[in-house]
């Protein structure tokens, strides 16, 4: 268990390793030396010198990438507030297994490994707009299932979720974590009408006034109105971080998880890329608030880690150029491009 206890958790949290100045610095060394205009590959050059800070090398490359979706169901669902029922879950979850879904292909398209790691689907969280989503004990066991899935030697993580119902909890966390209403944050999800997001905004502005007098920690926003996937994503950032595997996070409920980790310790997103930005309403206000920039706006709203594996695509780029171009010595041209 990575992390035995709620202290143990939170000891991490404050305790969080940089990247390798040396390493960056000889990235950025290497990038002025070779055979373009400085700056000519834009973002290119920016995600090859993060990518060597973390991997700690010169010139990172992507030998061993793993992506990882988590799946959980929440009580909340009993209000409504999804398009499909959360049996859904489950059943998505057998498509992963079996190699069909969306995110099978682009994660293979990407050259990653897959992994789907499915939290108690017989037994969903509690409804929290009457009661904590999960107990403590339930909450740090979703975070150890988040961090198990990472492991020393991966070069790049790709972090992903599937659970009927998570939008609703991804903005009430990010309300909880940075404030405003649940009209700031909520959005259509799997595709409600106009009714249907009114009713998820008024569940969720249940749940913030239920919760509302709660310790506003990390580990206590996540307990009261996230879901075990979420956990987990927040178990498995936190773990890449104490092992400095970057990581690319998907969508909206992606970076949700690491929104309430964020407001105890906004350092937290400096081991991570944003993938992408999705049509989810909220996605762009809480990249904000994490500080992150998304590689891509493609208007995707499916989830699973399918946005942020494009992106794995952008990464891999921005290492090819910097490791296998020629510098100006290498190729007799003239520095004064």
């Amino acid at each position: 268990m990575i992390f035995p206890s709620l202290a143990a958790f939170e000891a991490a949290l404050v305790d969080l390793r940089g990247p390798d100045p040396a390493a960056e610095a000889a990235a950025r060394a290497r990038q002025a030396r070779l055979t373009k205009p400085a700056g000519s590959l834009g973002r290119l050059e920016e995600i090859a010198v993060f990518i060597a800070g973390w991997q700690g090398r010169e010139r990172p490359q992507i030998d061993r990438g793993r992506a990882v979706v988590f799946a959980g169901n929440h009580g909340v669902t009993a209000h409504g507030v999804s398009a499909f029922p959360a049996s859904v879950t489950a059943q998505m979850v057998a498509n992963f297994a079996g190699g069909g879904a969306a995110i099978n292909a682009l994660a293979g398209a990407a050259g990653l490994e897959f992994k789907v790691v499915a939290l108690d689907l017989d037994r969903s969280t509690a409804d929290f707009t009457a009661a904590p989503a999960m107990g403590e004990a339930e909450c740090l066991a979703a975070l150890n299932s988040g961090a198990a899935a990472v492991e020393e030697g991966l070069d790049l993580l790709v972090l992903g979720e599937m659970g009927i119902g998570n939008s609703t909890a991804a903005a009430a966390l990010c309300a909880r974590s940075f404030g405003g209403n649940a009209r700031d944050w909520v959005g259509p999800g799997t595709g409600v009408d106009d009714a249907g997001v009114a009713r998820k905004a008024a569940v969720i502005d249940c749940a913030i006034a239920f919760h509302d007098g709660a310790p506003r920690s990390g580990f206590e926003t996540l307990r009261r109105v996230g879901g075990r996937e979420i956990a987990a994503i927040a178990g498995a950032t936190l773990r890449a971080r104490q092992l400095g595997i970057p990581v690319l996070l998907d969508g909206f409920i992606c970076g949700s998880a690491i929104a309430p980790l964020a407001a105890d310790n906004p350092a937290i997103t400096a081991h991570c890329l944003a993938g992408h930005c999705s049509a989810e309403p909220g996605h762009a206000r809480l990249l904000d608030r994490l500080g992150l920039d998304p590689i891509l706006t493609l208007g995707m709203r499916l989830g699973e880690g399918s946005g942020a594996a494009v992106a794995a695509g952008v990464v891999r780029a921005a290492l090819a150029a910097h490791d296998r171009m020629a510098t100006f010595d290498e190729a007799a041209v003239s520095g004064a491009l």
